[in-house]
């Protein structure tokens, strides 16, 4: 009982530290005083470069992430690690400068100057918004309780524990916009990865660095037709996930929108991609794989068990109030990043097409609506078997449908928009067929099959049902006119 007592009370005064130096930063960085868009959604344009770094790193990297894939109990694993490392090369590089010059606030915002329709872009908002309510909030919530539950030993239930989260993580996106959340990400994440790697460092020598008597099958980077990443997977659909998630998803790209000029988001996305690739790896794997040895296949469980052997009391009450903060920033990320789609995407467009708008008002609401939806799901992913292979997989029907329409748009000219939204439909009805119906492949390779069709499909249509002939952006005028 004194051990428990240590323990939440070092977690709360982490917490509230972490809570107290964001105030001052933020403080210190005042508003301009508007209510736009810019302001609120992209922090006045004021991040610097270990901020966007920051944020980008702890958005992604929360319970999801180090109970979902250490949960897999398999050094596998890392590939999503690995292959983010990229994702984040193809944003910085491709995708960032096209935001810039274009001004975006929201990556649809993107595909209204390419479609020339604003209608498009609040239909693939809508899909992004469908994804953050309907699978990675309601997913985090329930792997960070999950995580305290083991953690602490409480009586809570998962309910109730994510209602703390939610209003806790709430409060930061909804009073401090992303300024807020970028902070308190940056700060949380010096201590996570910190602890992170210490508690890699303390498995292994829980075990005296042998890992015997653990099967091949954990232990190898080259997964069988039966593993949850098969070796062929990395050679098909792997990078077009990476792509999606890190190039085209607004709660990743937010952060590296709302810097001052392209060359500080560069360098902020470029910071996150060394940090994933040379850092994250091993604290997503080697806690789960030590864990089989010392529990044997305890599932997403792993993480919260090896974490309770291997840390001195005090610290694990600290290493936990650092967990909570990784549900909290990316809570919050995503979060303030829905809250920006319906806003810029969807109520300014449908609802309040002259009026200027209060835009932290409908923001909150928003927020308030999102917060609840997410709470009433959480009950639907206590019976996964898997966090992290449940969320990639159903998020497939959303992912490649939504990443074709930004192929298409980019690298084609004279493309209706309508064109490419019924392709959209159809992918998604596609691959819900392909998970749902007849699975003939691993849903990775379904989801590049998806892909293409998409592609396909909207060209299709483009050409004999709407009569336009596309171009691609890169030929000569005079071929696209000879084309023509």
């Amino acid at each position: 009982m004194e051990n428990q007592s240590i323990q939440i009370m070092v977690f709360c005064l982490i917490t509230a530290l972490i809570a107290f130096l964001t105030y001052l930063k933020c403080r210190g960085s005042a508003r301009s005083g508007s209510d736009s868009n810019k302001e609120y959604f992209l922090a006045g344009g004021g991040l610097s470069w270990v901020f966007i770094a920051g944020s980008i790193t702890l958005t992604n990297l929360s319970t999801d992430q180090l109970i979902g894939m250490n949960g897999n109990q398999m050094i596998l694993l890392a590939w999503w690690e690995i292959a983010a490392f990229f994702g984040l090369m193809i944003l910085a590089k491709v995708f960032l400068p096209i935001y810039y010059k274009n001004k975006c606030t929201t990556t649809t915002e993107l595909l209204e100057r390419r479609y020339n329709d604003p209608h498009i872009r609040a239909v693939i908002a809508a899909l992004f918004l469908l994804g953050n309510l309907f699978i990675f909030l309601p997913a985090i919530l329930y792997g960070g309780s999950l995580f305290m539950k083991a953690m602490f030993n409480v009586e809570l239930s998962i309910m109730t524990l994510s209602i703390i989260f939610t209003l806790a993580g709430a409060s930061y996106a909804i009073f401090g916009g992303l300024r807020a959340v970028a902070v308190s990400d940056t700060y949380s994440g010096i201590g996570l990865l910190s602890l992170g790697m210490l508690v890699v460092v303390l498995s292994m020598a829980a075990i005296n660095f042998d890992f015997s008597d653990i099967p091949t099958e954990r232990l190898t980077l080259i997964g069988g037709n039966d593993s949850p990443l098969p070796w062929h997977t990395l050679l098909t659909g792997m990078i077009f996930i990476q792509t999606f998630y890190w190039s085209t998803n607004q709660t990743i790209t937010q952060r590296a929108m709302a810097a001052p000029n392209i060359k500080e988001a560069q360098k902020g996305v470029f910071a996150a991609a060394l940090i994933r690739i040379l850092v994250i790896p091993p604290m997503i794997v080697i806690p789960g794989v030590v864990a089989y040895k010392l529990f044997g296949d305890v599932g997403d469980l792993a993480y919260g068990k090896i974490v309770a052997e291997v840390l001195p009391t005090w610290l694990s009450g600290a290493f936990a109030a650092m967990m909570a903060a990784a549900v909290l920033t990316t809570f919050n990320s995503i979060l303030n990043s829905s809250a920006a789609l319906y806003v810029c995407d969807i109520h300014e467009l449908y609802f309040q097409k002259e009026k200027q708008i209060k835009v932290h008002v409908v923001s909150n609401v928003a927020s308030i609506i999102f917060c609840v939806l997410a709470l009433l799901l959480v009950p639907f992913y206590s019976s996964a078997e898997s966090i992290i292979n449940i969320v990639q997989e159903l998020y497939g029907m959303l992912s490649m449908p939504i990443l074709s329409v930004f192929i298409v748009g980019l690298l084609f000219n004279n493309v209706a928009s309508k064109a490419a939204i019924a392709a959209v439909i159809t992918g998604t009805l596609t691959y819900a067929f392909f998970v749902f119906v007849w699975a003939p492949f691993h849903y990775i390779h379904m989801m590049t099959i998806t892909l293409f069709i998409c592609i396909f499909m909207a060209l299709f249509i483009n050409r004999f049902v709407f009569k336009n002939r596309a171009s691609l952006v890169f030929k000569k005028k005079t071929d696209s006119a000879e084309v023509a």
